[in-house]
Formats: structure tokens, sequence, C-alpha cells
């Protein structure tokens, strides 16, 4: 579909933008919103749904603004209601979430690609000579980034799927009674925050900022795959992360406050973890566990982890975690929570010589 470029442009030596919007859409413009319609079978109504779900502007009905592509998609989510894989609410909801993660992931690649070109400055709109060879790659090698994609999305729908089926075998275990309404399983639930943010935020310029949130989360997501995690969502001085295992979120928390040390670039964090049962909902994860594990954060000193009592008690048993309970705490929206510091079990096995108060 078309994103409503300029007809002109004030620079004559930049491409033309009809030319480079449909070589990025992968065919041309030939379709109004009326031939889309009746060429895909939808209703004028769904198409609608569908536009706004994925985040394109609205066009008016004579424009030709529409791709073999986009009467293509119409026509599988069509198939997909007419078979009754998903009804219409749920294809809108799936559309919502491709158009949301395509969006931030398209933006990623143009400021990856602008800020790669000589002379183009992240800062600053980019140059003739930049927006070229941007062109020029995605020209030559479009193609080839595709299929990324969508290796990408397969290796991420296996793991969350995986993780999906875990869950339900460890809820069918916990279960004793086959009647009983099925309860959401408990995961680990943690988040990780930059001290001092708003000060650094102060203090350095635009560029060296958006390096230091850069830094912090490519740290922060390497560590939670490599451990086996998810990373939820980053909110810049901010991550949130979650994981199936205790172990694995107390492993992901650990890591990362001392890796996060380590980088002189970066200040240090705050970690706070909680293990209870969630809500997800667009790959996001929502209820009290979260909250709490928020709160827990601004109760943890700088390169610190803390943790409620029901992580705690689930890692009482693992020989490599030791939990070092600390005074009960009021924290908003939830009272009195009892808190513990997480660290690992040093070498002989002895407890640390300063405990967190």
């Amino acid at each position: 579909m078309s994103a409503g470029l300029p007809d002109e442009l004030p620079d004559p030596g930049l491409p033309d933008p009809k030319e480079v919007e449909e070589l990025l859409l992968g065919g041309q413009l030939r379709y109004t919103r009326v031939d889309a319609v009746r060429l895909s079978g939808v209703t004028r109504e769904f198409s609608g749904r569908v536009w706004k779900a994925f985040g394109y502007p609205s066009m008016p009905d004579e424009a030709v603004a529409y791709t073999e592509g986009d009467v293509a998609a119409l026509t599988r989510l069509r198939r997909l209601m007419d078979e009754g894989v998903l009804d219409e609410d749920s294809v809108v909801r799936m559309v919502r979430a491709f158009g949301q993660t395509m969006a931030r992931l398209a933006e990623w690649q143009i400021n990856l690609l602008t800020s790669m070109m000589r002379g183009a400055d992240p800062g600053e709109a980019p140059s003739a000579e930049a927006i070229r060879s941007i062109v020029d790659i995605a020209d030559k090698y479009l193609d080839d980034f595709e299929p990324l994609v969508v290796h990408a999305w397969r290796r991420q729908l296996a793991a969350a799927g995986t993780r999906a089926l875990a869950s339900a075998a460890t809820r069918d275990g916990r279960e004793s009674d086959p009647d009983a309404p099925a309860a959401r399983s408990p995961i680990t639930v943690g988040f990780a925050d930059m001290v001092s943010f708003t000060q650094v935020s102060r203090e350095l310029e635009e560029l060296e900022l958006a390096r230091v949130v850069e830094r912090f989360e490519e740290t922060a997501s390497d560590i939670v795959a490599s451990c086996g995690g998810r990373l939820v969502k980053t909110l810049g001085d901010e991550v949130l992360f979650c994981a199936e295992d205790p172990a694995v979120g107390a492993e992901i928390a650990l890591s990362i406050a001392a890796a996060v040390k380590d980088e002189t670039e970066v200040p240090d964090v705050r970690v706070g973890v909680a293990f209870g049962p969630v809500l997800p909902l667009m790959g996001d994860v929502f209820g009290t566990t979260v909250n709490r594990a928020a709160r827990l954060t601004s109760l943890a000193r700088p390169g610190t982890v803390v943790i409620d009592a029901e992580l705690a008690a689930e890692l009482r048993d693992v020989p490599a975690f030791q939990t070092t309970r600390i005074v009960r705490r009021p924290v908003r929206g939830l009272g009195i929570i009892q808190p513990y510091v997480l660290r690992r079990m040093s070498a002989n096995g002895s407890r640390p010589s300063r405990p967190h108060t």
C-alpha cells in the first residue's frame, strides 16, 4: 500500500519517490481501494480495519495506492476467516502485531543504513547521496533481506511455541483436579533499569545518549537470548524480560547487572525480579507479578538484584544462588512486601560479608 510520498521533492538529485515506493513495495501501484476490495472479496469496512491495524495511512477511495501484494494480503486474510482459522477480530489483532513490529523494524533498518552512509548524520535528514545509496542497496539486496525476516520470525515462533508447550506441561503436572479451571502458569518477570538516567540524559549530547541506550539494550538482549529467556520490550532506560524457569530468570538478572557494571559507557542498573502468574497479551505481559517486579527495581541499589519472596522460595534449593532477606517495605499499589537480595553463591559457600539493607 502506498505510504503517500509526495509527488515532487525539491532536490532534483533525489530518486523519483514513486519508483522508490514501488521498489520497496515489490510491485506497481495499480489499484484503488475500491479495486482492492472487489478483487480480494472482502468488505470495505474490513479492509479499513486491516489497513489501520497494519498502521497504514488512510487513502481516498479514488487514489491509486495499492499493489498486487496488498490484494493478495487481503485475500489471504479472507481465506483464514472463510476456513474458520481466525475470526475477524483475531485477524485484526494479528495484523496489528505484525504492523507494530514491522514499523519499528523498518525505522530501525533505515536509521542503520543512513548512519552507515558517508556524510549521513543520524541526527539530521539523510543527504541525496545517502538516499541514492540506500535505494541501490534495496534494489540489489532486498530479495536477500526478506527471507531473513521470515527466518527470524519462524525462529521466534518456534521458541514461543516451545515455551507454550513447556508451560502447559508444567501446569498439567501441578493440577490435581482435571475439572478445575485452568490457572495461569507462574513465570519469572524482571525489570532492569538504568540508574540516574534523567541526569545522564541532561549531561550527554543526543547522539551520545542514543549510543548509551543502544549499548544497554544490546547487552541486555544478548544476555536474555543466550540464557534462554525472552526480552518482552525495551523502554529506553529500562528492559522487561521473562523466563519460564526461576533459575533462568535469576541468571539473567545477575548477568545483566554484572555485564552493565563492566560497561564504561552505560550507567549501573537496578534489577527487580518477581515470580508469579501473568497475563500474556500481544507479546507483552501484565498483572500483579509484573507490577511487583517494577516496584522491586526501585528498592535495589545500583548494580544489585532484588527479588520477591515467591522467587526466593523457588530458588531456596538452587545451589548457584543465595538470597538474603532485607527489611520489609511498603510499595505503591501493593502494600507491604518482603524483598530479598539475590547474589551468586560464593566459591566457598559462605554468606556475603555485608548484607543489603
